[in-house]
């Protein structure tokens, strides 16, 4: 019989050898399978905990657990979309809420900002196919041209103390933000770009607020305008608010 019978040899630099016991690789190898195999099925659960809080929250109209459901989100996204398409749901659902759930939750901390202090941020989709704005270095300069629903409004957000950009993605609002330091941001796009804007703006530090296009598209989309108002205006004193200056709907944004 060997003297190192039940024993594996590990080369190591400089002829320096290590004699382990094979039943002891055994019982490591065992041990990390088994713990795999625990993280992957508390992943699943967690998943599954997750989307039924999601589905209560949609039946019930108002959101369960926010935190839990936001930490489930983003550790388990992939799993949570998966587990809402045997519901027979879609992505953009589940994308819906995550904007929904997000400005839930930044809400107060949103309202306690100054307004010098945020900045509001559309995308240039909005504006007509005939508008005679240019790009600049900070997004384009709104010549207030009346072509868009947005040199209407402008007024009303500047007056009230807001930055306003007008942007082409993502790397503007990044270059934007460095130069400015907003500590909080709106954000307008379609739902993608939001959520992934959103994402972005928890990474920076930013307390961040969405709302969503009615329409996705890159030539002349639409925002309910109202919708982004509200948002605005939160936290605001009503006395700031130009209202001789809020244009007045004429026609369904759908129409």
């Amino acid at each position: 019989m060997r003297e190192n019978a039940g024993l594996y040899k590990i080369p190591g630099y400089l002829s320096l050898r290590m004699d382990v016991p094979v039943e002891l690789i055994n019982q490591f190898v065992f041990l990390v399978g088994e713990v795999t195999i625990l993280v992957l099925l508390g992943s699943i659960v967690f998943a599954i905990l997750v989307v039924i809080l999601i589905l209560l929250s949609i039946r019930r109209g108002s959101i369960i657990f926010p935190t839990l459901i936001k930490s489930g989100m983003v550790l388990t996204e992939g799993l949570v979309k998966a587990l809402f398409r045997l519901f027979g749901l879609e992505d953009n659902q589940v994308h819906a809420f995550f904007i929904q759930l997000h400005n839930s939750m930044n809400r107060k901390a949103f309202e306690a900002i100054p307004v010098e202090e945020r900045a509001l941020f559309l995308p240039q989709c909005l504006r007509s196919s005939k508008c005679p704005a240019h790009l600049t270095p900070e997004g384009l300069k709104c010549k207030r041209c009346g072509l868009c629903m947005i040199g209407s409004w402008l007024p009303v957000f500047e007056q009230m103390g807001y930055q306003v950009f007008s942007v082409p993605g993502s790397s503007f609002i990044k270059r934007m933000v460095k130069k400015y330091h907003p500590k909080a941001i709106i954000g307008v796009g379609c739902l993608g770009e939001v959520k992934e804007g959103l994402e972005m703006s928890d990474k920076l530090g930013l307390v961040s607020m969405g709302v969503v296009t009615l329409k996705e598209g890159c030539v002349e989309t639409l925002v309910e305008w109202d919708d982004v108002f509200e948002i605005i205006k939160l936290g605001v004193d009503p006395a700031r608010i130009p209202w001789d200056l809020v244009p007045i709907p004429k026609t369904d944004p759908l129409s």
